[in-house]
């Protein structure tokens, strides 16, 4: 099937990774991205910091790619926002990869040619089949880069809709605000924030800022577990110094009473009232009442629709692939960490298909572009028949400085055990870094 490409669907940072990886061992590749530019999703985040630095978001097989071409990279202390990322690296990325990248092509469906999954007959022997529109386009493999911002988890606790909720659609967001761009929105005014991860904080963070500056907005956080926790990550014991500040400033926001947090929530309602305003009711009764703004930052989860011919080992929980989820299960998963993976735990049943990039992780949170770029590099490989170098890991992550899985609910702690965010975590403590906001590599 050497005739035929690899098709890479997205052109993130994952997948333009692969794309270079691809590229470099000489293999025909073509990028299909459903946005208008390089990086869509990421500059849908434009206003947020990264908490990782420039020296963790440049891949190597890009940089050597980008090199030939003049390109300048950035300093390697810096910390740069989603804006930055995308217009100073990815853009001149798929420049640098030409014509090997389309923009507007939405992948719509991949299949075995001629066969359905259920079909076993001759299927190892047949190339895949990319649908874009009424488009075929035939490849000897695809590489799912496509990410999941675009699949973000609803506010209903259950994981879908709560009730009233897409009728307040109007009045929810599912991304980080733009606070500074758009104050008048949430100046004055009582905004709820559900969730608990880094998005959240971050949004803590800029909503508590503005809650200083301008009388009378009101701040609530809606966590579903029973205390904040590990919410606020592992702080000075953080290896990402920055991801460890984010903590840090959320804590001093909720300590200061910037913050009102509501344990225990999960919502099973929203209603609106004669005045517009909103009432979010709980699943054990619990209510919260005159809410303007509800900024939802629950997750995401990864669109598996287009790719329903495929046969795919995911896992029932995650929905990752199934040898990478027990690495990943926030149920589960010790010190913030991921052990080195590659090829071997992202391939499926279906030969030539992989998940890459946050897609891999499925609903799992906490995704680095360094996972990514890893994860391709190896895939490449074994695309490419260099099984030896597919096997071999090149990774090692920054450790959050928290112990200890999150989960859906909290666990009783036994009386004289440290808790997690006092005891200073299982990590050596970096130097504290000036980040105002600051998010995951998405």
């Amino acid at each position: 099937m050497d005739e035929f490409p690899v098709v890479v669907v997205g052109a993130g940072p994952t997948g333009l990774a692969a794309a270079a990886h691809l590229a470099e061992r000489g293999e025909r590749v073509l990028v299909l991205e459903a946005g208008d530019r390089a990086g869509a999703a990421v500059a849908r985040w434009h206003h947020v910091w990264l908490f990782s630095r420039w020296s963790e978001l440049v891949d190597p097989a890009a940089e050597r790619l980008l090199g030939a071409t003049g390109w300048v990279r950035p300093d390697d202390d810096g910390y740069p926002t989603g804006a930055e990322w995308a217009d100073r690296y990815l853009t001149p990325l798929a420049e640098a990869l030409g014509d090997r990248v389309r923009f507007g092509a939405r992948v719509t469906g991949v299949a075995r040619r001629g066969r359905d999954r259920v079909v076993d007959a001759g299927r190892a022997d047949e190339p895949l089949t990319v649908h874009v529109g009424d488009e075929r386009i035939t490849a000897r493999a695809v590489v799912d880069a496509s990410g999941t911002y675009g699949s973000p988890n609803p506010l209903g606790g259950d994981g879908l809709p709560a009730a009233g909720e897409e009728a307040a659609a109007e009045r929810i967001t599912y991304r980080v605000p733009d606070v500074a761009a758009d104050p008048s929105r949430y100046a004055g005014r009582r905004i709820a924030v559900a969730g608990s991860g880094h998005s959240a904080l971050t949004a803590l963070v800029a909503l508590a800022d503005l809650a200083e500056r301008e009388p009378g907005t009101e701040v609530v956080w809606l966590l579903r577990r029973g205390e904040p926790g590990t919410a606020f990550g592992g702080g000075e014991a953080d290896q990402l110094p920055a991801r460890g500040a984010l903590g840090l400033r959320a804590r001093k926001a909720v300590e200061a009473g910037h913050v009102e947090t509501v344990t225990g929530f999960r919502t099973a309602a929203v209603e609106r009232g004669d005045d517009g305003r909103l009432t979010l009711t709980s699943s054990g009764g619990h209510r919260v009442t005159g809410v303007d703004e509800v900024v939802a930052l629950t997750g995401f989860r990864p669109d598996l629709s287009w790719l329903s011919e495929i046969r795919l080992d995911l896992d029932p929980v995650l929905q990752a692939p199934a040898a990478l989820a027990p690495l990943v299960d926030p149920n589960v998963h010790s010190c913030g960490t991921v052990y080195p993976h590659g090829e071997s735990e992202l391939r499926h049943p279906e030969p030539g298909v992989y998940l890459v990039g946050m897609k891999s992780y499925g609903r799992a949170p906490t995704f680095l572009a360094l996972t990514g770029y890893e994860q391709v590099r190896s895939v490449a490989a074994a695309i490419a028949g260099d099984h030896e170098a597919a096997r071999r890991v090149e990774l090692v992550l920054p450790e959050t400085g928290v112990c200890g899985g999150s989960g859906a609910f909290d666990a009783p702690q036994e009386p004289d055990a440290p808790r997690d965010q006092d005891s200073g975590g299982c990590c050596g403590a970096p130097s504290s870094v000036p980040i105002t906001l600051v998010t995951g590599d998405r």
